[in-house]
């Protein structure tokens, strides 16, 4: 069942979307060459118990950390690890879903570590452009196919990359993983249909090789490139509106001004 949120619900989830905004924006300081993906867990785990909020991601389906930090060719659900050192070069994902007095939010945020490859940094950029297009398109009236189609196109048609099938984006709130589901691909004009009140996830997840994904890692989590080519991705959390998408989880006001509520916004946006 889809659910169209309330002006009180999107105003809490504003509210987790902002402590975890305020976790990425920490984590750029944190993320440097020298520290163990684990100082990420460490970090994580502290920011969020000083601002009341809750890591729903621990204990989910038997996961036993707050975060997913992913390096290089692993493409999502790595385990924080004492024994991993990020290195100079490094192409590091942090993804975390939150909750705020029962209110959630999640976002993937990529890292680039040192002096990077300029492969690295074109990986980057695609990925994150093509998360914006696909917040472009999540307005009412368009269809679920539309948001894969504009990524897909950018991603695997402009810029020749692999656009990830296995994991996609989904609806968000009271739980986790809500319908509906929220591909990175598909053909425009498909799919459902979307209304204002939606809260969605939008989270590319792109390799500089083959699409496809290597899911047998003895830990039954980490999510590696088949081929081993490097991987990236960036989430944010939206709520689709009559006045265009609204960033719930922004971590620069100024970059995403178009996509922000106003504090006082009027509830008619969201019918």
């Amino acid at each position: 069942m889809i659910t169209l949120k309330s002006e009180r619900e999107i105003q809490g989830m504003q509210k987790s979307g902002a402590v975890l905004a305020g976790m990425h924006i920490g984590l750029r300081d944190i993320v440097k060459p020298g520290i163990s993906s684990w100082d990420i867990e460490k970090f994580a785990v502290r920011y969020l118990a000083e601002n009341n909020a809750k890591a729903e991601e621990k204990g989910f389906e038997g996961y036993k950390y707050a975060t997913c930090v992913s390096v290089n060719n692993e493409v999502c659900h790595g385990f924080p690890r004492k024994d991993l050192l990020i290195k100079d070069g490094d192409l590091v994902k942090v993804d975390t879903v939150v909750s705020v007095d029962g209110y959630m939010s999640d976002s993937c945020w990529a890292y680039a570590v040192g002096n990077v490859s300029d492969e690295v940094k074109k990986l980057m950029d695609v990925t994150k452009k093509a998360l914006y297009l696909g917040i472009d398109a999540a307005v009412p009236g368009n269809r679920i196919g539309d948001i894969g189609h504009v990524m897909q196109h950018y991603i695997e048609d402009e810029n020749g990359f692999g656009d990830v099938r296995e994991f996609v984006g989904h609806g968000i709130q009271p739980t986790m993983h809500e319908d509906p589901m929220v591909p990175g691909y598909g053909d425009a004009g498909h799919g459902l249909r979307l209304k204002a009140g939606m809260t969605i996830t939008i989270e590319p997840m792109v390799n500089t090789g083959d699409w496809r994904c290597d899911t047998s890692a003895p830990d039954g989590w980490t999510v590696t490139t088949m081929d081993g080519s490097l991987s990236c991705q960036y989430e944010h959390t939206l709520v689709v509106t009559n006045d265009g998408p609204k960033i719930l989880t922004s971590q620069d006001p100024e970059f995403d001004a178009k996509y922000l509520l106003k504090p006082d916004f009027d509830a008619k946006i969201l019918k």
